[in-house]
């Protein structure tokens, strides 16, 4: 039997961060069985969600993000120095073929330590304009997996031959879909009526909530259903809502099943999250987009704007205000709803966006620093 060739995947706290890393991880297991995917994660509780259904191998790192204040500094630079020690451990003890960064300031320590021990190291880049994280370990990494050609206009020129526009991973479930009428029967969906999907990604959307809320409860809506992903917090708040205005509708808090949630949508409001951005072009799915607006580099709506600018989805910015997001959704989403010719021309739209396949194409990069003779 082969020895088994450790690749760390480093990066968490988000499933935006963690998906496009399981399905790699997957790509590359199915690519060779001797690869062993070892996450290191944060310790927030959505990474062990996550991960804990996956089967691969998680080790949480201490790291936090950094607070502009002395106490959150101090509490910073321990947890680098700590989270330094366990990756050096690590590094010398499996002996990882690569290290793949996944984003945001639990890949920092990995990617740039491994790049000083020789070991190969690259980062996904999901979103059109690179984070402070990836800005940073542009100059260590080998190579940069991005989701969008728009990325190249947002790096500096010395760094172009290092990106290679592959997509972002989705998961493999969501690339091969079950049927509308297996899921909508998981989904205890009727599987007669159009379905509009409402998701603020894995931790829900209290904006994106209302707004969607505000909408439906003064908007004829026959013939369609909701299902709507409120995220933990929100939960019950939004399912009472529902119930008030007698609006068919199934709340759950979060679900790691997105390929049912998918293979039922007609139409889809969501953030426009990197991830999301890649499951909705995968699955050819129109959709009404809101960006997430306390970026202060608004990356949200650069990832939007391409789908916006190909026909596929129609961005409303969020004014963090119901009844000013309700104004601005209700002829959007009257027009989505009842307009059948414009849905199938932005469902057309959006899959000729897709890259269904980043997740193959990253492995295989990534698989050519396999040791030989394992």
């Amino acid at each position: 039997m082969a020895k088994a060739q450790t690749i760390l995947l480093a990066g968490g706290g988000t499933g935006g961060h963690l998906y496009p890393g399981v399905s790699v991880a997957e790509a590359l297991r199915e690519l060779n069985p001797a690869i062993k995917p070892v996450f290191l994660c944060t310790t927030r509780d959505i990474d062990r969600t996550i991960l804990g259904n996956t089967g691969f191998d998680f080790i949480p790192q201490p790291i936090v993000p950094p607070v502009k204040t002395v106490a959150g500094l101090i509490r910073f630079w321990k947890s680098w120095r700590e989270t330094l020690e366990l990756v050096q451990q690590l590094l010398s003890s499996d002996q990882p073929f690569a290290v793949l960064g996944l984003g945001g300031y639990a890949a920092g320590v990995a990617v740039k330590l491994a790049a000083r021990k020789k070991v190969p190291a690259a980062i996904l880049n999901q979103d059109v304009i690179p984070g402070k994280a990836n800005r940073y370990l542009l100059k260590y990494v080998n190579e940069v997996f991005c989701q969008f050609e728009e990325t190249r206009s947002q790096v500096p020129s010395a760094h172009w031959s290092k990106l290679l526009v592959t997509g972002c991973p989705i998961r493999r479930d969501i690339r091969s879909m079950p049927t509308r009428e297996s899921a909508a029967a998981r989904l205890s969906l009727d599987l007669k009526l159009n379905t509009l999907v409402v998701t603020g990604a894995s931790q829900g959307a209290q904006t994106v909530n209302e707004a969607v809320l505000a909408t439906l409860s003064t908007l004829r809506h026959q013939g369609w259903q909701v299902l709507h992903l409120a995220g933990k917090e929100h939960a019950s708040t939004v399912q009472a809502r529902y119930a008030e205005h007698a609006i068919a509708a199934r709340v759950v808090d979060f679900t790691p099943a997105m390929a049912d949630v998918f293979a039922v949508a007609d139409l889809v409001v969501a953030r426009s999250g990197a991830s999301t951005c890649a499951e909705l072009t995968a699955c050819g799915l129109p959709s009404i987009l809101m960006p997430y607006p306390f970026h202060k580099d608004m990356h949200q709506r650069a990832n939007a704007k391409v789908l916006e600018d190909a026909g596929a989805a129609i961005i409303l910015n969020d004014e963090k205000d119901a009844a000013k997001n309700s104004e601005k959704m209700r002829p959007v989403l009257e027009l989505l709803l009842f307009g059948d010719a414009k849905r199938r021309a932005m469902a057309d739209a959006s899959r000729r966006l897709g890259k269904p396949d980043a997740a193959d194409q990253v492995a295989s990069s990534l698989a050519k620093y396999l040791s030989v003779d394992p």
